[in-house]
């Protein structure tokens, strides 16, 4: 093989080479950029979907994070809640998110990761009450969820990091007490998240004391479920205004609609005189 082919076979597997390396890259840019269900956002982040088509990765919150009044200082380090997603994150490049057992947030009164927002990606709209008030403690970053198999509070021990670590300490978090059948002595201890005021700050995340946390926040969409508009409380004014305009055309249709009630509930069921 003459030289000249051979440096022309040279540059064409290099050209295929670099071909490969960069549809790579490029479908795992558009990979990283799809939403992220489980990345926390924020306070008054939009909707996840909603929020990646709005947030111009300006960076803006994350500053404004990093330079908040009375930052939390640690062994000398300032603890900074934002990060902006870098490739291999496993969140949409460019965009603000935190990790709450590193560093949660730290619930600023002047939120001034919102107020930093020039596109309206973080919103005061996701941060009021039902009276229109905007303030922190109205903020639904996600919502706290605790495995009773891995917290040592449901085994008998006493802790209580979690429910101390929470800013909205008796609402968000609070203690209930139960028998200890075991001993018949002594009583457990019982952290109970109320997620109507769980802001998603990750402070209980952040403290508690297992190696894998045993209470973990989500994003409030992944895991809270949803009633619809079928069903509502009576009593309540408040939702029976959220289904108001709820159609009474709406049917449900699935396997067990085409079955007899009667021989469904009695499924597997044999009776004496048969």
């Amino acid at each position: 093989m003459d030289k000249k082919r051979r440096s022309f076979l040279v540059v064409m597997a290099q050209a295929v080479a670099a071909s490969v390396a960069g549809g790579t890259l490029v479908a795992g840019f558009v990979e990283e950029n799809k939403n992220k269900p489980l990345t926390l956002r924020p306070p008054g982040a939009l909707p996840e979907e909603q929020f990646i088509k709005t947030c111009i990765r300006c960076g803006l919150c994350v500053e404004a994070c990093a330079n908040r009044e009375n930052p939390m200082i640690v062994d000398g380090v300032k603890m900074v809640t934002l990060r902006i997603g870098q490739p291999g994150d496993n969140v949409p490049i460019g965009t603000p998110y935190f990790i709450a057992r590193e560093v949660p947030c730290y619930m600023c009164d002047q939120i001034p990761c919102m107020n930093a927002c020039p596109t309206g990606a973080l919103t005061p709209e996701m941060c009021k009450n039902d009276e229109g008030k905007v303030a922190i403690d109205y903020a639904k970053m996600g919502v706290a969820v605790i495995d009773p198999l891995s917290c040592i509070a449901f085994w008998g021990l006493q802790c209580t990091a979690c429910y101390r670590a929470c800013p909205e300490m008796d609402k968000a978090i609070r203690i209930e007490w139960k028998k200890n059948e075991r001993t018949g002595k002594h009583a457990y201890r019982i952290p109970v998240v109320y997620e109507q005021y769980c802001t998603g700050c990750g402070m209980c995340e952040h403290a508690c004391v297992t190696e894998k946390p045993a209470i973990k926040v989500f994003p409030r969409d992944v895991f809270l479920g949803k009633v619809g508009d079928r069903y509502v409380k009576g009593w309540d004014k408040k939702d029976q205004e959220r289904v108001k305009e709820a159609s009474t055309q709406t049917t449900t249709h699935t396997r067990r609609s085409d079955e007899n009630p009667i021989e469904e509930l009695n499924q597997g069921v044999r009776w004496d005189n048969e």
